[in-house]
């Protein structure tokens, strides 16, 4: 058995168990995983493709589109291959330093993704608000700027949380009771005062989380106001459908997001098992859902599959 701890005050590697209680079913339930997964990868990458090779779909909803596919991949390849290397094939060890870029990588590409989810919810409020002004206000130079923005706030934010974690001693436990590194989980390992760390996490879940959902809600608010003063039944009820399914893609990124980050804290009494299920729903649904929900029912992209799978030119 190779030593947990060398002579600094961190841990050679973190153990992480998994899904406790649960193991006899690990290697069954990396199937669900290991689908939803490939489901993520393949379709986001077949979006990328289409907006790259369509030159009519260089347009802001497509460009955030991308974002948001590009968002999904590396969030999801992230932690996927490392938790069904977990469940099927018991490779329970994860060096440090790649504990803590998993962290990096979670956390910065969930806060691109929340950002790219209210840039989009932006341009559809600006498309059906004021269609008219759309293309003037939403410029690709826009678009690009919005995109970085987003990216920089990601980076600018998290990237303290790894390097306050790595000048922190550990304590002997390096065992870590879920499928990834997290930095909640990651900090309850440390020795020493770590209000400090918590206090900062806060203020990023809320002012990443907070303003987003305050921009999304009230975009969407806008939105179903225009709609109902639209004349036609069936306008109506596409628009409806349109956001319904938006909100929901939304929903499955938010509500175990801050289930996740508020058992973190103050769940205590929460089983293990339901908290550790919804720390994977956050990273495992959206990447999946995305694709079919902003992929599949906008109509360019759909033509577009359905011809290159007929092998017809659209």
């Amino acid at each position: 058995m190779r030593p947990s701890q060398d002579n600094s005050s961190h841990p050679v590697f973190f153990v992480l168990l998994g899904i406790p209680a649960w193991e006899k079913y690990h290697f069954w339930i990396a199937f669900p995983f290991c689908v939803m997964y490939m489901m993520a990868v393949v379709g986001n990458i077949t979006i990328l493709h289409i907006i790259r090779i369509d030159h009519t779909l260089h347009e802001p909803m497509y460009l955030f589109l991308a974002m948001l596919a590009t968002t999904d991949v590396v969030l999801s390849s992230s932690t996927q291959p490392k938790m069904l290397a977990i469940l099927w094939f018991h490779a329970h060890e994860i060096e440090y330093h790649a504990c803590l870029i998993q962290v990096f990588f979670i956390h910065t590409f969930s806060s691109v993704e929340s950002g790219v989810l209210m840039t989009m919810a932006l341009d559809r409020y600006v498309a059906i608000c004021s269609p008219l002004r759309h293309s003037s206000i939403l410029t690709t130079s826009v678009v690009i700027k919005l995109g970085a923005a987003v990216m920089v706030r990601g980076l600018v934010l998290v990237s303290p949380f790894c390097f306050m974690i790595s000048g922190m001693p550990f304590c002997p436990n390096n065992v870590i009771p879920q499928l990834y590194c997290e930095h909640m989980a990651v900090l309850k390992l440390v020795c020493a005062d770590t209000r400090v760390n918590r206090v900062y996490g806060l203020f990023v879940a809320f002012s990443v989380g907070g303003l987003d959902i305050i921009v999304i809600s009230a975009s969407y608010v806008m939105i179903l106001r225009a709609v109902l003063q639209l004349p036609s039944g069936e306008a109506r009820f596409k628009a409806f459908g349109t956001c319904a399914s938006h909100i929901g893609v939304i929903l499955a990124l938010y509500i175990p997001a801050l289930f996740t980050f508020l058992t973190h804290r103050f769940g205590h009494q929460v089983p293990h098992v339901v908290h550790i299920m919804f720390a994977n729903v956050y990273l495992l649904v959206p990447p999946m859902l995305n694709p079919i929900i902003y992929g599949v029912r906008t109509k360019q992209i759909r033509d577009r599959v359905i011809h290159a799978c007929s092998g017809k030119d659209p």
